[in-house]
C-alpha cells in the first residue's frame, strides 16, 4: 500500500528507515517555472495553494502517521506483556501441580501412619482389657486365699463356713 506523497524529505527518510517504504507517485512532479505567457496565464488563473493549508495537511498527515506508528508499538508491547503473563501463569500452574502431587503423597503417607496407629491402639486396648480381666481374676484369687486362710485358722471362732465364703467372693 503506497502512502500519499509527502513533501517533507526528512519524514520520508524516517518512514523509509522504519519500514514504511513510502513510494513517490510517478505522476508527481515538482512545479517548474512557466515557459511561456500561456503557461503564465494558466498558472496565474489558478490560485496558488496557500502555504498554511499545505503545511496544515502535511502536519495532519505527519501526526496521523506518528499515531499509527505509536499504536503499532503499543500493540507490540501489549502482545509482549500478554506473552510474558502467559508464561508466568504456565510456570505457576506447573509449580502448583507439583505441589499438589507432593501434598497428595504426604497425605497418603499420613493416612498409612494413621491406620498403623489405629491398629496399634486397638491392639493396646485389647491387651488392656485382657490385663484387666487377669487382674480381676488375680484379685479374686487373692481374696479367696485370704478368706480361706482366715476360715481355716479361725474356723471354730468365727463360725464362717467355706461355702459361705465362696459365695461372698463370687
Amino acid at each position: 500500500m503506497a502512502l500519499p506523497f509527502l513533501s517533507d524529505p526528512a519524514l520520508e527518510a524516517f518512514l523509509a528507515d522504519i519500514g514504511f517504504g513510502l513510494v513517490v507517485p510517478e505522476d508527481h512532479q515538482t512545479p517548474s517555472p512557466p515557459s511561456s505567457e500561456q503557461d503564465t496565464m494558466t498558472v496565474a488563473a489558478t490560485p496558488p495553494p496557500l502555504e498554511e493549508e499545505t503545511s496544515a495537511c502535511a502536519a495532519d498527515e505527519e501526526r496521523r502517521l506518528r499515531r499509527k506508528i505509536s499504536n503499532r508499538e503499543s500493540a507490540r508491547r501489549s502482545r509482549a506483556r500478554k506473552q510474558q503473563h502467559l508464561q508466568e501463569m504456565r510456570g505457576r500452574a506447573a509449580r502448583l501441580r507439583a505441589g499438589n502431587r507432593d501434598l497428595a503423597a504426604l497425605l497418603r503417607g499420613l493416612q498409612a501412619r494413621t491406620a498403623l496407629v489405629r491398629l496399634a491402639n486397638d491392639q493396646m486396648r485389647a491387651e488392656g482389657t485382657a490385663l484387666a480381666r487377669r487382674l480381676a481374676a488375680a484379685r479374686r484369687a487373692l481374696a479367696l486365699r485370704q478368706l480361706y486362710a482366715a476360715a481355716t485358722s479361725g474356723a471354730g471362732a468365727g463360725g464362717f463356713e467355706l461355702q459361705n465364703l465362696a459365695s461372698l467372693i463370687a
